[in-house]
This record gives C-alpha cells, structure tokens and sequence, in this order.
C-alpha cells in the first residue's frame, strides 16, 4: 500500500507540473482557412487574443483599433490572434470564409483570424479554457482581450468595454522591452 501511495504521489506531482508548464502558446487551432496552426509560432512574440463578432455593436470600433495596433506594433514581434465566436447574441453567424473575407474587404484585417471557436462553456476551445483559468476572466461576451507575453502567460484580460487605446499603453511598453531584449541579444 505504501508502494501505491507513493506512486500515486509522484504521478499526481508529475501532472501538476505538466499543467504548470502549459501556456498559450503550447495549443494548436484551426485557421479560418481550414489548417492546423500551432500556436507556438508565436512564442517570443507579444499577443493579443481576443473573440471577435462581425455584428457586434462593438465590432467597428475594436476592428479598427485592433488593425492599428496590427500595423503598429506587427513589425516589432506583435501579433492580435481574432477567435470568431457565435456564443454571445449570434453575432457571428458567417462561415469561417465569410468572416475572413468581411474583416479583410471592410477593415483592411492582416493579423490572423482562426476558426470559429466556443470561447466558453463545456465545448470551449482548450486554449480558451487556458485563458480563462490562468486569468481567472471569463468572456461574457464578444471582443474579450487576453494580453500574452512572449513566454505565452497571461498578462491581463479586459472585456469589451475596456477599449483598445486603453490598452495600447501597456502592450507598446511590452513590445518596446522586447525590442531592447532583441537589441541586447544581438
């Protein structure tokens, strides 16, 4: 019994510290044309991720300020991650394609739109999931932004009411430090 007791110990110590070692960057998801995408290829870049919604009374706005953060900061080791969500008013109804297409024709989208995805509930995407408990934030609607550092952590998490310009600040002193790191690494 005291065999099985320690086993049991390490095995449960051993999956905390794989759970431990989980970030957002370690998920794969579905781009919105249909292919596997590791999320790894983002590792050493700042993120922000955030469920989007094509008829969104928020949509404009936060497209727009997105975008620009997009052209900004791009350049510099930045990328915005958009997860197209109907989970929140059915304000994203279009397919994958179509979603892809309007963002991109109306808003001059570059930055990565993935697969429509459940960001809540029992059939939530995992990497959401790990938004959601690394955060301790859970979307309760559309244009929820989760700010990731290059080690794929959650820095902070805002709902749709908190503005992209509010945030602005903190992501380009984010990129501005990693600018320097790379600068010193050279």
């Amino acid at each position: 019994m005291g065999m099985f007791l320690r086993a049991l110990t390490l095995l449960t110590l051993s999956c905390l510290v794989e759970a431990k070692q989980k970030d957002f960057y370690t998920f794969k998801v579905v781009n919105s044309r249909g292919r596997l995408v590791s999320l790894d290829k983002y590792r050493g870049s700042v993120s922000l991720v955030v469920n989007v919604a094509s008829e969104c009374g928020y949509t404009d706005e936060h497209y727009k300020d997105l975008q620009q953060l997009q052209k900004d900061f791009g350049p510099f080791h930045f990328n915005v991650l958009a997860f197209p969500c109907n989970q929140f008013g059915q304000q994203e109804p279009g397919s994958d394609k179509e979603i892809d297409s309007f963002v991109r024709r109306v808003y001059g989208v570059s930055f990565p739109i993935f697969s429509k995805i459940a960001v809540v509930g029992i059939g939530a995407n995992n990497a959401y999931k790990y938004l959601v408990e690394a955060s301790r934030k859970e979307p309760t609607w559309n244009f929820w932004k989760y700010l990731i550092n290059t080690d794929g952590k959650v820095v902070d998490a805002w709902g749709p009411d908190v503005s992209v310009k509010e945030i602005r600040p903190q992501i380009a002193e984010m990129v501005r430090k990693l600018i320097i790191k790379r600068k010193e690494e050279l």
